[in-house]
């Protein structure tokens, strides 16, 4: 084979130096099938070390071929003409769908281009990451290289070979042009912190830090470059910074960050807080935890250490918590059950809200002594021939007006002997006794209790001499027989009055009126209108149509209707007021009798009724007074062996 053959033959390119600048061509296409070949040259960057020789330089490149020129495009073949037997409607259709062809395949290659332009800025962007990687790992190595460089290209000189050696050098340099040299940049470096360790050798600067984060300055560019035309709410807000705020995200994961740290131990511990328990004389274990703010584990730790085998539900006594509240330094505040109830007796009201009332005048005497005439008398009234058997059988209230517009309330109580209790009622809740004693029958059994009832509740008496119009009356003999009973009437120098009336004749009544009169005003009997009414249940029973009733008297205060009352062991509300004319009223005033409807049942006489603020309240009292009632009565006395051998007998 000949060297002329061998040349004919070959086939492979022959060996050369590669071209820093690659040329391309890329086909344009364009509409109506017009096409134009454009020529694309890509530069390579070349990294030249320093250190190594020297790279001539590539002959410059051979000048592009003369673009060829533009050959007229080949007109298109035109399609035979659609044959003339086709309607206009068939033509239309055709034509139609020979542009619907036409559209598809331009947008087919729309897509291509479209996709290779993609792939292309694809690999670009990949190698442009290739370099940079690789230009600053070279930047890393450079420092190094060059300083032993530098000490090697010192070593001639100091042994005095470099004399015969320049001229060679001198000449080659002659011979070839000076390489352009690559001047690398030195990185910015960060400000070390004090205790950072020295560098102690030059392989530890080699040696790369597997733990450092890799630079990604070059991608925060690239990102940059390929988001330069996007508009984000960030860049707009933070446009003037020229940087990134931190992200939500960020600032919730620090805000947590902290919030572990704080619990970790670095917050200072709480003050504990003292608190001011309420302890009743009888509380459960948890419910004094909740008070104190305390862990009802810790209260029964604290229980066990005392020797008390107790849960969190079980009751321990008043003086068993205050050990507690004391243990875990809180201030105790010792309640009793009977401070739910009422007392009423010191509430006092102030002297200057005090106004004038009128007097409470109770009527007592022996049965059939003309009591209820006698009242009927002032009041001009026929209350008797109600009476079963012309005997008062309850205490009625009443109240008249004087001639001189002053009010006097009278309770007429039955001098029966049956109705002990309401005439010791009666005598309790009055300012003046009249003792009623006919004047031709004496002094009586019933009379005598009268007497005691008026001298045990401490009030005033003024002594009415009834039926003194009868010709056996012997008023002088019922004065006489007063003495017995340490009454001494006036006109034996006492300071008991009396007056000679008679109910049936109607004469005397207008003395014993201003000797009433006279009696409250040296009483000076003043009461609070302005203020929650207390009153005194005088009787109490059961209507079939109207339900449980109490008549009461106004101690102090104004009873209104829809007013929330306990009475005893009752509580209810103020529905309607009755007074003892039968007329409906709106309020009551103190010393006005009134029959109150809407109890809850049916008081006991002589309870005290008291107006509260709410239906809560008066329930809660009532109850406890119920418990209160009950427990005395199913109490028993406590057992002994004396106690069961008396049973047992």
């Amino acid at each position: 084979m000949s060297d002329t053959e061998d040349k004919t033959t070959r086939t492979r390119k022959p060996l050369g130096l590669k071209r820093s600048v690659e040329a391309g061509e890329v086909k344009q296409t364009f509409s109506h099938g017009r096409t134009n070949k454009v020529v694309v040259e890509v530069k390579r960057r070349k990294i030249v070390k320093p250190g190594s020789a020297p790279v001539e330089a590539a002959p410059p490149p051979p000048p592009p071929p003369a673009a060829p020129a533009p050959v007229a495009a080949k007109p298109a073949p035109r399609k035979a003409p659609a044959p003339s037997n086709e309607t206009r409607q068939e033509i239309q259709a055709r034509l139609l769908r020979e542009a619907e062809e036409a559209r598809l395949a331009a947008m087919e290659e729309a897509n291509r281009r479209e996709e290779e332009e993609r792939q292309r800025a694809h690999e670009e962007e990949k190698r442009r990451a290739e370099e940079n990687r690789r230009a600053e790992a070279e930047q890393v190595e450079i420092p190094v290289e060059s300083g032993a460089e530098a000490d090697a290209g010192l070593a001639p000189d100091q042994d005095g070979s470099a004399p015969d050696d320049a001229p060679d050098g001198a000449e080659a340099d002659a011979a070839s042009p000076a390489p352009r040299r690559f001047t690398p940049v030195a990185p910015v470096k960060r400000a070390e912190p004090k205790d950072a360790k020295p560098v102690r050798d030059d392989k530890e600067v080699r040696r790369p830090d597997k733990k450092a984060p890799r630079d990604t300055r070059g991608d925060s560019n690239r990102n940059d470059r390929r988001r330069g035309g996007k508009l984000t709410v960030n860049r707009a807000l933070n446009d003037d910074e020229g940087a990134r705020a931190r992200s939500l995200a960020a600032l919730k994961r620090a805000r947590e960050k902290e919030r572990r740290a704080q619990f970790a131990g670095q917050q200072q511990p709480r003050e504990k807080q003292v608190r001011d328990v309420v302890v009743p004389e009888a509380i459960t274990v948890q419910e004094l935890a909740n008070r104190m703010a305390e862990k009802g584990a810790d209260l029964v730790k604290a229980l066990f250490n005392m020797g008390m085998m107790v849960t969190v539900n079980q009751t321990i006594d008043a003086d068993t918590a205050e050990l507690l509240v004391e243990e875990f330094g809180h201030r105790i505040e010792r309640v009793s059950e009977s401070d739910v109830d009422i007392d009423t007796s010191v509430d006092l009201d102030p002297e200057e809200s005090l106004q004038t009332r009128p007097p409470v005048v109770t009527i007592m005497g022996h049965v059939d002594h003309g009591k209820t005439s006698l009242l009927d008398a002032l009041r001009g009234t026929d209350v008797v021939k109600g009476e079963a058997g012309g005997i008062t059988q309850h205490i009625g209230a009443y109240q008249i007006t004087t001639k001189d517009k002053h009010k006097l309330t009278f309770l007429d109580t039955p001098g029966h002997e049956a109705f002990t209790e309401m005439r010791a009622r009666g005598a309790n809740v009055t300012d003046i006794v009249v003792l009623v004693v006919a004047a031709d029958d004496g002094l009586m059994p019933q009379t005598i209790e009268a007497i005691n009832h008026t001298k045990a509740a401490g009030v005033p008496m003024i002594v009415a001499i009834n039926k003194c119009d009868k010709p056996e009356a012997k008023p002088q003999k019922i004065r006489e027989r007063l003495l017995e009973h340490e009454i001494v009437v006036e006109a034996m120098s006492g300071d008991v009055q009396d007056v000679e009336v008679s109910a049936k004749a109607k004469t005397g009544l207008d003395e014993l009126i201003d000797k009433i009169l006279l009696q409250a005003d040296l009483l000076e009997l003043r009461a609070n209108p302005a203020r929650a009414a207390e009153a005194a249940v005088i009787e109490a029973k059961l209507d079939k149509g109207k339900g449980p009733l109490a008549t009461v008297l106004v101690n102090r205060g104004t009873l209104r209707t829809g007013d929330v009352f306990v009475v005893g062991t009752q509580s209810g509300r103020v529905r309607a007021m009755i007074d003892d004319k039968g007329k409906q009223v709106k309020e009551a005033g103190p010393s006005t009798p009134v029959e109150v409807l809407g109890l809850g049942g049916v008081p006991m006489a002589g309870d005290m009724l008291t107006v509260v603020e709410n239906e809560q309240r008066a329930r809660e009292v009532a109850q406890y007074r119920q418990e209160k009632a009950t427990e005395m009565r199913t109490a028993t006395a406590p057992a002994s062996l004396d106690a069961m051998f008396s049973n047992l007998k």
